[in-house]
């Protein structure tokens, strides 16, 4: 993992993905409707399994709502805030091996731009 985001100055990660594990309660939609724990608990796992974790590397967190409900479940990784829309633990694999490994953006699980609450 020896790209422009490892070299950024102040950066304690390299890359910093997080999963919303918002609940609303008044119907709304929402990204823990949509299995956001599992994903995020997958991720997790995943990211430390593959030697990832830890400061230069990789850290996963929870978030509360990112606003962007509609395209959910979302997750984002900074520092190039790529917004995620998954669907299950195969997608949630994929953004772990080729993006938060690897650095190349996986395009098919990007979110809209223009998709919001």
């Amino acid at each position: 993992m020896s790209d422009a985001a490892s070299t950024l100055p102040g950066s304690y990660y390299q890359r910093h993905i997080f999963f919303c594990l918002n609940q609303r309660d008044n119907g709304e939609a929402c990204c823990a409707d949509h299995n956001a724990q599992k994903a995020f608990d997958r991720c997790k796992a995943q990211v430390k399994a593959q030697g990832l974790a830890g400061p230069g590397k990789v850290r996963v967190n929870k978030a509360g709502c990112l606003d962007r409900c509609a395209g959910g479940p979302i997750a984002v990784v900074y520092p190039e805030a790529t917004w995620y829309t998954f669907v299950d633990e195969a997608d949630i694999d994929e953004i772990v091996s080729s993006h938060l490994r690897d650095g190349v953006v996986v395009e098919r699980l990007r979110t809209p731009h223009d998709v919001g609450r």
